[in-house]
């Protein structure tokens, strides 16, 4: 968003969230780093051709905001650039491995919170 904080500014961009994802999230920030500030067209190239689990979900988000931003008429998908990608934590589902003599490992599945905003190209420059 711009510095002033004004209407123009917030209505320049389409979000996407998705929440409580099954991948850990020191995991889907390494594919979130990779296309955080592309371009639409570059990053969804990137997000295909990447063996990753997380890509695979975070492709999916990104249509998705690129979606919302066609229906608010932002402008063309082209053109769009991703202008905020944040991944954060969300619960941690905590289960139990049985061990040797009676004992118990802990074992933490972690979740993330991602979140995904696309910008028309006019709202790149007034930034």
């Amino acid at each position: 968003m711009g510095q002033d904080g004004g209407v123009g500014s917030a209505m320049a961009e389409a979000k996407a969230n998705l929440r409580f994802v099954r991948v850990t999230p020191r995991k889907a920030r390494v594919v979130i780093d990779m296309i955080r500030g592309q371009q639409v067209p570059m990053a969804l190239a990137m997000l295909r051709h990447t063996p990753k689990h997380a890509a695979r979900v975070i492709e999916k988000l990104l249509r998705s905001a690129v979606a919302n931003a066609e229906q608010k008429e932002l402008g063309d998908s082209d053109e769009m650039w991703i202008s905020q990608a944040v991944v954060n934590c969300g619960p941690i589902y905590k289960r139990f491995r049985a061990r040797s003599m009676g004992r118990a490992n802990s074992i933490q599945k972690r979740t993330s919170h991602i979140t995904i905003a696309v910008a028309a190209p006019n709202a790149a420059h007034s930034s």
